[in-house]
């Protein structure tokens, strides 16, 4: 019989983590503090134009900030934002288009591609890396350029790739003044709740359950969505673990149907449902009846909410829950939660067609 893993035991959950992940999502508080303070000094200037949209252009890690500005905009802004995730922006992007360019490394090569075809229509451009070609570029086109430090994985660098945009969208007067300090105090008390030397930790439970399972992450209506695929994505890279998301009221439309020969396709799901407590009734009901449908012998569902009551305070404590549940399960996979062996792979044989 397997030994369970003492979870909350530093030296367990560092003996497979060589590079530091660990101690990467420690310091994410403080990392969105050192963000700020680099937006703050930032100059960005100002708009002579009045914006038709905005747009933001990532990939993987460095996107990640991209939909979180969404689900500000969406709320509280003027204008449409629209996050790109490929080679090319939209068609619409030209001159009276504000594009905030994602790029952690300054070198991946989609946003390179939509960089120059957003310099090329004339956008007012705004560049958010740590160095690279992308800001070797802004630095000779005379473009803004907010520069963050590098070393450490994207995924890892969520402060530094969301809260520049945020602080230049406020300077460009796109969206109002957000809640910094008081998100940055709940994501410390996160960490003390979820951290390896928390009890009855949230967490680690919410791994354990994971842990040998297909894994479900549905979001409860709008921004939480968006927090779901960032927890696909956390429990992708650090614990090389599928998980699936998918949000309400759209899954309702389809994927609820697809669960009816799901008890034949695997043994065990595991799921979560990401919410904050404000959600409306109706919405509510869509999840309760949702896994009535599917049946607690194919797949359990657990509530997982946000903290705060500003916009920019949840969808932070909600993702930085994530950030803990991945780093848990990657030591229960026996993952080197750093290590992107498939993704480097990808981009040896991409670098060969020059």
């Amino acid at each position: 019989m397997t030994t369970p893993l003492d979870l909350g035991n530093r030296q367990v959950l560092t003996e497979l983590d060589p590079l530091g992940m660990l101690a990467l999502i420690e310091d994410f508080p403080d990392q969105c503090r050192r963000a700020y303070a680099i937006a703050l000094a930032a100059e960005v200037g100002s708009l002579n134009f009045e914006p038709s949209f905005a747009v933001l252009s990532g990939m993987g890690g460095s996107a990640a900030g991209g939909d979180f500005v969404k689900a500000v905009f969406e709320a509280q802004g003027t204008i449409p934002f629209q996050v790109i995730r490929d080679y090319d922006v939209p068609n619409g992007v030209g001159p009276n288009t504000v594009v905030f360019i994602a790029s952690y490394s300054g070198n991946t090569e989609e946003t390179l591609s939509a960089y120059e075809q957003a310099t090329e229509r004339g956008a007012h451009i705004v560049v958010v890396s740590s160095g690279g070609k992308i800001s070797e570029l802004a630095k000779e086109r005379n473009q803004t350029l907010i520069t963050v430090p590098g070393g450490q994985p994207p995924r890892s660098a969520l402060g530094y790739m969301l809260i520049p945009v945020l602080v230049a969208c406020e300077k460009l007067g796109l969206i109002p003044a957000q809640p910094y300090e008081s998100a940055f105090a709940l994501l410390d008390q996160v960490t003390a709740d979820l951290g390896p030397d928390a009890q009855n930790n949230e967490a680690m439970a919410l791994a354990n359950q994971f842990h040998g399972k297909v894994g479900l992450c549905y979001g409860l209506g709008g921004y939480r969505g968006y927090i779901g695929n960032r927890w696909r994505c956390q429990f992708n890279e650090n614990a090389k673990y599928l998980l699936f998301a998918n949000s309400y009221p759209e899954l309702c439309h389809n994927e609820i149907v697809g669960w009816v020969e799901a008890k034949q396709q695997a043994d065990a799901f595991f799921g979560v449902v990401l919410q904050d407590g404000t959600e409306p009734e109706r919405m509510k009901v869509r999840a309760q009846v949702t896994a009535q449908v599917i049946g607690e012998d194919v797949a359990t569902f657990a509530p997982v909410f946000a903290r705060g009551e500003a916009l920019l305070e949840r969808m932070l404590t909600l993702t930085f829950i994530g950030d803990w549940v991945s780093i848990y399960l990657a030591r229960l996979n026996g993952a080197d939660p750093t290590q992107i062996a498939n993704i480097d792979t990808l981009k040896t044989e991409l670098a060969k067609l020059g």
